[in-house]
């Protein structure tokens, strides 16, 4: 069995997040997914985040036909080690990380970047709710 990985916060989801799933699951057998705790959202992109709670995002997640298994991590630590010990192949990851370190990409086979689709950005989505008042 083929296991695909991606990771992210899905904080609001929205259809660049489709097509990265739909992209990733086309991979391989399985598609498994980590999402960010919400602490870990908080630290790294303020207190204002995330919109939605861990167990939200968990759960919408968890139920798109496409996704076989969704994890929650808190630290690199833990994303690292759900990646070993699953046997992922693949990490699929948006091509905003080219020139970053992917956790855990010692771990399996192969890297595959996704491309970015600017026009859905959760932060832009964010901005222009933020902005309607």
């Amino acid at each position: 069995m083929r296991i695909i990985w991606v990771n992210g916060c899905f904080d609001t989801l929205h259809l660049g997040h489709i097509e990265l799933l739909k992209f990733a699951k086309s991979r391989g057998d399985l598609l498994f997914v980590g999402i960010d705790s919400d602490a870990r959202i908080r630290q790294k992109k303020g207190e204002q985040r995330p919109i939605q709670d861990e167990k939200t995002r968990f759960t919408i997640l968890s139920n798109l036909k496409v996704v076989d298994n969704v994890c929650i991590f808190d630290t690199d630590y833990q994303l690292e080690r759900l990646i070993a010990d699953y046997n992922v192949v693949e990490i699929v990851i948006g091509d905003d990380y080219k020139d970053k370190t992917i956790i855990g990409s010692k771990y399996c086979e192969n890297i595959t970047f996704f491309p970015r689709i600017e026009q859905y950005s959760t932060t832009k989505i964010v901005e222009k709710i933020m902005n309607l008042n």
